[in-house]
């Protein structure tokens, strides 16, 4: 077993936990806090570690020298966090910009871009502009993203982004000196691509492209650089089998790949490209999608070992994160990693010199923390927490089920307060995550989740539950979702309420629901539908008019036909002017709403344009019914980045729950 240690070495040389703990009851204060430290990574050689850490009241980029414990702050960004951040080497980094608190989770939205530092904060280099820089120029923005990295080089590494072609994107290696890219994926099979599969000698061998004016998504492949392209699966986004390519075998001939065929949730295959062939089934969960999600997007799967494309293990994100290692070394290592660390749930990842391991530790009830493991010496050393104020003071987070009225089987989580006691029917918030097609709220992260421990403290209970077309729960839940929002998708939510009334925990006179995006959209939909439902809402962020969201060009993506044909069929209408588009907007309904109503949006929301919340606000005014309150924060977007920001949000929305629902 290991040696323990607890040292906090960040702590030391930065001061990153802060003051002495305050009372039991979480305030808004410590709530709101940045994170101290946040996606710790080591450098090639483990002499380093890289994260982000608080600074200019955003999360920026931190390095840590571990043999003398100092640490620096490397940026001084105060509109975006830093994101995505990677080692080249041991002496410089790449990242790129974003809103770490946005409803759908972490997202660019203006941010994005990509930019170098050295390890000393010198030779910085914008590599690519942000999408508020494109905007401002008044051209269309060309991503640069972080791809991979290059065995053996310092100087070089492999990026994707749309740089030939603006509606197709390709992969590129990019000089970190000069900042020139050199085209990797020359000679593509088609436009439209959209993700690619490198073999173990860099080689672009699988692409998955859109089709013109589709939701279908094309696979192709190729035996080898030179080798002619073909088609080895194609798909719908929307309904039916799928096959999504994770990664090559070591073998550089055998795939592993996602699949749903014959089955609902997605599982881990073995597949023969050349025969386009399934071989056996490798990894499944009977719940959870492993590897892709309906929609095609990566979810937790396999787990590649980067230096040599070895396939480890399989990790799933089940009620609660679940590994399954094929590795036996690994499969050793996790067991006496638990052992010394029961209740939570932890992994690790090797640093590339292979000497030490970083292991990351949480729970629902405590926050993360990081430790090194080194193997030689026996020994496990913790070096950072994110948020130690919070030790002691979260609530758990049970995971339920409720059935919808007609029979789908759909997950949530649920919040109760400290103490809680069986029977006691509670003054009940549900949460509607954003999206609506993305699964926003896992074990310990998410906007639901901050809101379920929020709230909880305060002495509600709350019910987030997902609902039909949240992803990477199985096809089934998915693909129900098309043609419903506003319909059988807000029943769902409303299910979810009753699955909490007829559990007892929720006294039915006393019920708010709480969103935003998507979910201040669901939000302002429940009043609407169901008036005497619901006593009041919080919505924040919201699509008020549907077709103002769908063809005004102040939105982020209205220049993107993929994703607006994939709203049509969210919608079940190919006219974003239609009567059903208008029928499902909360603003042509305002008279409707009998019960109180919270708004609250960011003055510079490029997701979802303010003016639509103006004019929510106005229709409420005019049907005699006006906002208990309308909360307007300037330079901020789709989310809260400021924790002063939130913390005035959430005084004036708890203020408005006790009014409405009390404690």
């Amino acid at each position: 077993m290991f040696k323990f240690f607890v040292a906090c070495v960040l702590a030391a040389s930065l001061n990153l936990f802060g003051g002495a703990q305050a009372a039991e009851t979480l305030t808004l204060e410590e709530y709101f806090k940045n994170p101290a430290l946040a996606n710790p990574i080591f450098s090639r050689s483990g002499k380093y570690l890289a994260a982000t850490a608080p600074s200019k009241g955003r999360m920026n980029l931190l390095v840590i020298e571990l043999a003398t414990r100092k640490g620096t702050i490397l940026t001084a960004f105060e509109d975006f966090d830093v994101r995505e951040v990677h080692w080249v080497g041991d002496d410089r980094l790449v990242f790129s910009l974003g809103q770490a608190n946005s409803p759908t989770g972490p997202g660019q939205f203006e941010g994005g871009g990509l930019f170098v530092i050295g390890r000393d904060g010198d030779k910085s280099r914008r590599l690519a502009p942000t999408v508020r820089e494109s905007k401002k120029s008044g051209s269309r923005y060309r991503s640069l993203e972080y791809f991979s990295s290059i065995p053996g080089s310092t100087d070089e590494i492999i990026v994707s982004g749309n740089q030939t072609s603006a509606d197709s994107e390709d992969l590129y290696r990019l000089n970190l000196n000069t900042g020139r890219t050199t085209l990797l994926t020359s000679g593509r099979p088609v436009d439209l691509t959209t993700t690619w599969i490198l073999d173990s000698k860099l080689v672009p061998r699988v692409v998955v492209a859109n089709v013109k004016d589709e939701l279908t998504q094309v696979v192709y492949y190729r035996k080898g650089d030179g080798s002619p392209w073909e088609e080895i699966a194609r798909y719908s986004r929307n309904k039916g089998d799928i096959l999504v390519p994770l990664a090559f075998e070591a073998d550089d001939q055998m795939l592993q790949v996602a699949s749903n065929k014959g089955r609902d949730t997605m599982a881990v295959y073995r597949y023969n490209p050349n025969t386009k062939t399934m071989g056996d089934l490798i990894s499944s969960h009977p719940r959870y999608d492993m590897g892709a999600d309906s929609e095609g997007q990566s979810v937790s799967g396999a787990i590649v070992e980067p230096e040599t494309n070895k396939i480890l293990g399989y990790r799933v994100d089940a009620d609660k994160p679940e590994v399954f290692w094929i590795d036996a070394g690994r499969e050793k290592t996790q067991k006496n990693i638990d052992a010394v660390l029961p209740d939570m749930v932890n992994s690790f990842r090797r640093t590339p010199d292979g000497k030490r391991l970083l292991v990351t530790s949480f729970s629902d009830v405590s926050p993360t923390r990081w430790y090194m493991l080194d193997e030689e010496k026996n020994t496990l050393e913790e070096i950072g927490a994110a948020r130690p104020w919070m030790d002691g003071k979260l609530v758990e987070q049970r995971p339920f089920r409720f059935k919808t009225r007609d029979g789908l089987e759909i997950p949530g989580y649920l919040f109760l307060p400290k103490g809680y006691k069986a029977g006691t029917k509670l003054p009940t918030i549900v949460h509607i995550h954003g999206g609506p097609s993305a699964r926003a709220d896992t074990y310990g992260s998410g906007f639901g989740t901050r809101e379920g421990q929020l709230f909880a403290s305060r002495g509600y209970a709350v019910v987030v539950p997902n609902f039909r077309i949240t992803p990477g729960m199985g096809n089934k839940i998915y693909s129900a979702g098309f043609g419903t929002i506003g319909r059988q998708m807000s029943e769902d939510h409303e299910d979810a309420l009753k699955w909490a009334i007829d559990q007892g925990y929720t006294d039915p006179k006393r019920a708010c629901i709480s969103g935003a995006s998507y979910g201040g959209y669901a939000a302002l939909q429940a009043m609407v539908k169901t008036p005497d439902l619901f006593k009041c809402a919080v919505a924040g962020l919201a699509v008020t008019d549907l077709t103002y969201q769908l063809t005004s060009t102040e939105t982020d993506f209205v220049s993107s036909k993929p994703a607006l044909d994939f709203w049509k069929a969210i919608i079940g209408t190919d006219d974003f002017k239609s009567a059903i588009t208008r029928d499902m907007s909360p603003i042509n309904h305002a008279d409707k709403i009998k019960g109180a109503v919270f708004l609250y949006a960011g003055r510079d929301d490029v997701r979802v344009p303010i003016d639509q919340m103006y004019r929510m606000d106005k229709a409420l005014k005019a049907a005699g019914n006006p906002a208990k309150a309308f909360v307007i924060k300037e330079k901020e977007g789709h989310g809260y980045g400021k924790s002063e920001n939130n913390i005035d949000l959430y005084t004036q929305m708890l203020q408005f729950l006790e009014a409405q629902i009390g404690k």
